[in-house]
C-alpha cells in the first residue's frame, strides 16, 4: 500500500490543537474527516502535535492508503477544509517514511508585537507586549538554548520521557516593532518553545540577566522556569527530512 505525505497550513485560533481529541475541534480531526471521503478510516502521522491555538506554516503529515488520485485529492481537502487549513503538497514517498519518526529537525518561530499599540491584524498570530523589550539580551540569553541540554525546567512533564534536546540554532531578531524568536531542534518536548520565550522576555524586560538561563536549566525543575508564552504567537515553521 503506498505511503503519502502531505504539506499543510493551518490557522490554530479555532481548533483544540492539532491531535485528535473527543468532542472538540481538531486539525487532525478535521482532516481525517476530510480524507475518509477518498481513503475510508485512515490513520495519520504528523510532524509535530501543535497545542491549542498554535499555527503551521510548514506541518508535514503522513499515512497510507490505496492508489489515488493526487490532483483531485488535494483539490477536493481544499475545498473541505479552506479557509482555516490549506493543503499545499501531496506526494507518494517511501513505504516506511513517517511524518514524526523520519523527521530531523524542526523549526519554530514566535512572533512579538513590542509597541504600545496592539495591532488587530496581528492579534491571531502575535503576542502583543507593550513593554519595552531589550532585544540584545533575549538574543544573548537564546544563544545558551544551543547545543544538548537537559530542558525540564522548561518542559511540561511528561512521565518516563526525558526531556534532555539537541538545539541547533536559537536567536531573536527585531523588525520596526516585530520581534521574533526562530528556534530548531532534533524535536522538542511539550510547551519547550512557549516557556523559551518566556524566559526571553523576562530578560529582555530586565527580570533576569541572559546567563540566568544557565542556571534555570541546571534545575532541572519545571518550578524554575518562567510560565509559557501564549500559544497564538507560536508557528511550526517547518519540518526537516533527510533527502529520499
Amino acid at each position: 500500500m503506498p505511503t503519502y505525505r502531505l504539506d499543510l497550513a493551518y490557522d490554530g485560533s479555532g481548533f483544540h490543537g492539532y491531535a485528535a481529541q473527543p468532542d472538540v475541534r481538531t486539525v487532525q480531526g478535521a482532516l481525517e474527516a476530510a480524507l475518509f471521503r477518498h481513503t475510508g478510516p485512515v490513520e495519520t502521522f504528523v510532524a509535530g502535535r501543535t497545542d491549542k491555538g498554535v499555527h503551521a506554516a510548514g506541518q508535514v503529515v503522513s499515512f497510507a492508503a490505496e492508489e489515488i488520485d493526487q490532483d483531485h485529492l488535494i483539490k477536493s481537502l481544499n475545498r473541505q477544509l479552506a479557509p482555516e487549513i490549506a493543503v499545499f503538497g501531496i506526494a507518494e514517498v517511501a513505504v516506511d517514511f513517517n511524518a514524526r519518526f523520519s523527521a530531523t529537525a524542526r523549526r519554530y518561530v514566535y512572533g512579538i508585537l513590542n509597541r504600545t499599540a496592539p495591532d488587530p491584524f496581528l492579534a491571531r498570530t502575535t503576542w502583543h507586549h507593550p513593554e519595552r523589550l531589550v532585544v540584545a539580551d533575549m538574543a544573548l540569553a537564546a544563544a545558551r538554548f544551543v547545543g544538548e541540554h537537559d530542558f525540564t525546567a522548561f518542559c511540561r512533564k511528561a512521565e518516563g520521557r526525558s526531556a534532555v534536546r539537541r538545539v541547533m540554532h536559537a536567536t531573536w531578531v527585531r523588525n520596526g516593532h516585530g520581534l521574533v524568536f526562530d528556534v530548531d531542534a532534533t524535536s522538542f518536548c511539550h510547551q519547550m518553545v512557549r516557556s523559551m520565550v518566556a524566559v526571553c522576555v523576562d530578560v529582555g524586560r530586565g527580570r533576569l540577566r541572559p546567563k540566568d538561563v544557565e542556571s534555570i536549566m541546571e534545575a532541572r525543575d519545571r518550578s524554575a522556569g518562567h510560565g509559557v508564552a501564549p500559544p497564538h504567537g507560536l508557528t511550526l515553521r517547518s519540518v526537516s527530512y533527510e533527502p529520499q
